[in-house]
């Protein structure tokens, strides 16, 4: 552990410990008897001491305690004799002591006299001098530091005081990596209630960052000052959250295909979409995850539509409350003019004290977005998609757009990013001089010094500088740093390779960010497919391939894409995707997809028609099956809703893929490739078959 090389003990010492486990188990059993026997009396209270003392972690052991006190301070003789009940409290005190002094990280043992002392009968008197023995002996012991939090309540004692504590301890040994995580908490409390001397919190970063940096610069390598000095960060870019993209963008005019084709393909993504319902999802997409996102806090205006009839959900991938990105769907009535019908729809946020974010930050002032929507008639003949043929991702099938089209349709797409939903002026001048400021100085260390850790916040201040940029309304076409956290993630890859697969999911959201948020660099990746006979479609095509993607990011700014091409990278996860609503086809062959499970983002996209998953890894790995409790899909988050009367299958041929039962039988595929993965074979293609009605080609052969 932490290090340390395991040793073959000597024979002398597996004597001796051979002899100690004969002693224990003995303990044990006579423990067990009295425990299952619900014996409480002074003899059985004797034995589960000798027990604690001799092996505090024996949790069992700590809960038949709680027990036998509790038994006995029911006992008639004992309930009214306050002197009787704290000579047992008292006891259970001296045991936890011992026991500690076996074992100071013993969990059972702290969390047991923190039970004791909240009976109310006992004095906190000693619990100071009794913690300042251990924390002497291990000045970083968080069990420790813990149960001072939990004393320190009780005695009321004030968070100024215990911050002046922590700063001795920080000064005594800066490597106290416990004293610096306790004086985030002190600060968080005190900043929370504007205790006196603690507003403005501009004031006190200020001062933290200066006394933070001593340690830095005395130690670069000690981490604890670091990870403190990240939480400063984080303080420094949390602010209010803000609604930063949706879909459709604020100042759009969209414009509805509704007989299920688009008619005239060379239409921007950002002007057309193709529905066969009459039906438009609404996505709001914000800075970090909030929760409580309903009719009561989000109000829509639009004709023939009722806003307090709208269900909003969370996009999250694993089902939570809270979510960045949630989603509504706009249903517009038939109109039976042979005229377009134009809407106009504004959407408000109202702020709400039941509006939070996942980390308690209240959304921002009231804000809104609006944009108009055109709907066709539907029309009396329909586009036949019966005999259409099957999309190619062969390079060869796409080339490049006409560029004053493509140029006029990105000009519209950094437009509409710039364009302001909030209207309340924040001021983040305070926030962008600070990470200045930190940035001057990790640069004046990491010049003396290769300091891996160093190279790490600089990365983090860089990209935390970019973000304040933007949201100060700062283009970062000329501000960013994008090129210069790339070379430091490469950097790291090289200097620190046990973290290579951590610095590379962090190289790859930089460098999605990167290519996104530049309107040339983006230009490269956006391409038209070739055959116009594809009615179920938009051409425009971003592709993000070969570019050795470990993960994907920068979301909010992906809501309008349709047709995306993520092959030949290296994604584990399709994490993200789910926000992506208008998503029609799906590339992500040739990555590292080791199971069904992770596609589980895809089962949120109801407009997906075209998914490639081929040769990937799904199949060439075992299942941990710790992660369910047996392999069945009613045990199974993914596959809770599965109901075998719902499925004509056999329930056995289920069972052997339930996994790719959970993920597609809620999809409406017309094409899907599979070939490559060891999993693809007859069997799993006949349950494709019969799980995916609507399918037309599978692994590029039709299947009906």
């Amino acid at each position: 552990m932490h290090g340390r090389p395991r040793k073959d003990p000597t024979p002398e010492e597996q004597e001796a410990f051979t002899v100690k486990a004969s002693k224990l188990r003995s303990l044990q059993s006579q423990f067990l008897q009295f425990h299952h026997a619900k014996i409480y009396t002074k003899e059985a209270l004797d034995v589960s001491a000798k027990l604690l003392e001799s092996n505090p972690e024996y949790y069992t052991a700590w809960n038949y305690r709680k027990l036998a006190v509790q038994h006995n301070l029911n006992l008639p003789e004992v309930d009214n004799n306050e002197e009787s009940v704290k000579s047992f409290l008292d006891e259970e005190l001296r045991l936890v002591e011992n026991a500690l002094k076996r074992n100071f990280k013993s969990y059972g043992a702290w969390h047991h006299r923190k039970w004791v002392l909240s009976k109310g009968h006992s004095s906190t008197d000693k619990e100071l001098l009794l913690l300042g023995k251990f924390q002497k002996a291990d000045s970083r012991n968080f069990h420790a530091w813990n149960y001072r939090r939990f004393v320190t309540t009780l005695k009321n004692i004030p968070n100024e005081k215990e911050l002046e504590y922590t700063t001795d301890m920080i000064y005594d040994n800066f490597s106290n990596y416990s004293a610096w995580h306790n004086r985030s908490v002190l600060l968080s409390h005190l900043l929370k209630e504007k205790a006196k001397g603690y507003s403005p919190k501009d004031n006190v970063f200020t001062e933290e960052y200066e006394f933070v940096r001593h340690a830095l610069f005395t130690d670069p390598d000690d981490q604890s000052g670091w990870f403190y000095h990240l939480w400063l960060l984080d303080q420094t870019v949390k602010l209010e959250t803000l609604l930063v993209s949706s879909w459709p963008p604020h100042g759009s005019y969209l414009s509805l295909s509704v007989d299920g084709s688009f008619g005239d393909c060379s239409l921007s993504p950002f002007t057309s979409l193709q529905t066969n319902t009459r039906t438009l999802p609404l996505i709001l997409y914000f800075s970090e995850a909030v929760e409580n996102i309903c009719s009561s806090t989000v109000v829509i205006e639009c004709e023939n539509i009722v806003s307090n009839e709208l269900i909003w959900r969370s996009l999250s991938g694993d089902g939570a409350g809270s979510a960045q990105a949630w989603l509504t769907y706009l249903n517009f009535p038939e109109e039976h003019a042979h005229s377009e019908k134009a809407y106009q729809v504004k959407v408000s946020l109202v702020c709400s004290q039941g509006n939070f974010s996942s980390t308690g930050v209240h959304h921002g002032d009231s804000s809104h977005i609006e944009f108009s929507v055109s709907v066709p008639p539907r029309r009396s003949e329909h586009v036949d998609l019966k005999n259409e043929g099957k999309i190619s991702w062969s390079d060869e099938s796409f080339c490049t757009h006409d560029t004053q089209f493509l140029e006029s349709v990105l000009v519209n797409l950094f437009h509409l990013e710039r364009t302001k939903i909030d209207e309340t002026v924040v001021d983040y001048q305070w926030n962008i001089t600070t990470i200045n400021n930190e940035i001057s100085h990790c640069r004046e260390l990491l010049s003396t010094m290769n300091c891996k850790i160093g190279k790490l916040t600089l990365a983090r201040l860089l990209m935390a500088h970019d973000t304040l940029m933007s949201y100060a309304g700062t283009s970062l076409r000329n501000v960013s740093h994008h090129a210069e956290v790339l070379q430091l993630y490469d950097d790291l890859k090289k200097m620190d390779p046990a973290h290579l697969h951590y610095y590379q999911d962090e190289y790859s959201i930089v460098l999605l960010k990167q290519t996104i948020s530049n309107q040339e660099l983006l230009l490269k990746h956006c391409r038209k497919y070739r055959d116009p006979s594809f009615p179920r479609i938009n051409n425009f095509c971003l592709r993000l391939n070969n570019l050795s993607l470990s993960r994907i990011g920068s979301m909010e700014q992906l809501l309008w894409v349709q047709v995306l091409d993520l092959s030949h990278n290296q994604l584990k996860t399709l994490e993200g995707l789910e926000v992506m609503q208008l998503l029609s086809c799906l590339n992500v062959s040739y990555n590292k997809l080791c199971s069904f499970t992770a596609l589980e983002p895809l089962k949120l996209l109801r407009s997906l028609k075209v998914l490639d998953i081929s040769y990937n890894e799904i199949g060439a790995h075992s299942i941990d099956t710790r992660r369910y409790l047996c392999s069945s899909p009613l045990n199974h988050r993914s596959g809770g809703d599965w109901k075998t009367e719902e499925s004509e299958m056999h329930c056995a041929e289920v069972a052997d893929y339930w996994e790719a039962y959970a993920i597609f039988k809620d999809l409406n595929l017309i094409q899907l490739d599979v070939i490559g993965n060891a999993v693809s074979d007859e069997k799993i293609k006949s349950l494709l078959i019969k799980l995916l009605p609507s399918l037309k080609w599978l692994d590029g052969e039709s299947c009906r």
